[in-house]
């Protein structure tokens, strides 16, 4: 029997066109003043405004912040808080990727609580409420809006720093598939194979509950069906809605079971060479999952997971086991024309023992169900070489 104390306090709002509903649903806590977060992709492609006009329409005020980029830093966390000063919100929105949403909780944090982002780097460092947020989703990929964590680079160090509170989670997500359709291809191959490891990995790792996995496996029943129709078929809006229904779902396996060692061998490739997060899991996942699936321990688990998608012919062979699993995620990848090989990455084998060393320090590979050592990781690194 696993004990485990499991929270879900994110209401959940899902369904084609139910962007017109954003005003109402932040009247609902009660706010007035509302600050959206939006990257400037998502403002462009006129998202943000529709939001915007929902709010008005609501009698809400508004201010919108874009000042920021993928993996957001301290600085543009830094810039949304004074923009937040002036303004003085009382509800925040973060509508766009993972990075608005990232950035929304970092500015939250300072906001309420003062200080600098670096102060919340841990688990549970807020001193005191935060203000109510509401999350939008463009992509299907982070799940980060059913997660209390916020991501943020250090400006300096390029350090990725894991900041979470069950205060910073959203009070409600607003899922609306039809804002993901004007994704480019690539954005949709990265964040949609992002959201494919995090189903894999949640499903295995060292603090998995029964409630995570049943999470896991049904983030993986929607997405691994849809991950390469959504690129080949752009427009289809079911395919659409799944894939943004299974990155939520693998959101809510990872605030209660953690990642593992395709991401922590992944933030080094990021913060050292540039290599965008979802190339760089493509790249390494594979090689984890036959890695950990030589465990007798965790190759079932591997298997229980493609049980679920065991009624797509397009699917792992559910009689090939972990292998097959890494298979089917190694050709996802290419066919969605991701990273498949480091050397042409850029990444210089001579710095693999270095990267080795960076990977073992990452928290989320203190989870993966094989304990990792240097060693492990430098290997892992070399077999992607």
């Amino acid at each position: 029997m696993t004990p485990f104390d499991f929270r879900l306090p994110t209401r959940i709002v899902f369904g084609a066109g139910r962007i017109d509903e954003l005003g109402e649903l932040t009247k609902s806590l009660e706010a007035s003043r509302v600050l959206v977060v939006s990257d400037p992709g998502v403002v462009s492609a006129g998202h943000t405004q529709r939001g915007v006009d929902a709010l008005h329409a609501a009698g809400l005020q508004t201010c919108v912040f874009e000042g920021f980029a993928e993996n957001p830093n301290t600085n543009h966390v830094a810039d949304g808080v004074a923009i937040a000063q002036q303004f003085k919100p009382d509800c925040i929105i973060g509508l766009g990727g993972g990075s608005s949403m990232d950035c929304a909780k970092g500015i939250n944090f300072i906001y309420s609580c003062g200080g600098r982002i670096q102060d919340y780097w841990g688990v549970g460092k807020a001193t005191g409420p935060l203000l109510p947020m509401i999350a939008v989703p463009t992509t299907a990929g982070t799940g980060s809006e059913t997660q209390s964590f916020a991501l943020i680079s250090d400006a300096e160090t390029h350090v990725k720093m894991a900041c979470g509170d069950k205060q910073a989670a959203f009070r409600i997500a607003l899922l609306d598939p039809a804002l993901t359709t004007t994704q480019p291809s690539r954005v949709t191959a990265l964040t949609g194979f992002d959201a494919l490891a995090h189903a894999v990995e949640t499903a295995v790792t060292k603090v998995r509950t029964p409630l995570s996995q049943a999470f896991s496996r049904e983030a993986w029943r929607h997405l691994a069906p849809n991950f390469l129709r959504t690129i080949s078929e752009p427009d289809n809006l079911e395919a659409r809605g799944e894939m943004q229904l299974g990155a939520c779902l693998a959101g809510l396996a990872i605030e209660n079971s953690m990642l593992g060692a395709a991401h922590a061998l992944a933030n080094p490739l990021t913060a050292e060479y540039g290599v965008t997060h979802g190339d760089a899991v493509a790249l390494m996942l594979p090689h984890v999952v036959r890695h950990n699936g030589a465990d007798p321990e965790v190759e079932p688990q591997y298997h229980d997971l493609v049980l679920a998608t065991a009624f797509d012919r397009n699917t792992p062979d559910q009689r090939a086991g972990a292998d097959g699993l890494a298979q089917f995620l190694a050709d996802a990848a290419a066919k969605a024309g991701l990273a498949t090989r480091l050397q042409d990455q850029g990444v210089d084998f001579a710095r693999l023992p270095e990267l080795a060393a960076d990977a073992t320090k990452q928290w989320t590979g203190t989870f993966n169900p094989v304990a990792m050592s240097t060693d492990d990781f430098r290997r892992l690194y070399e077999q992607a070489y």
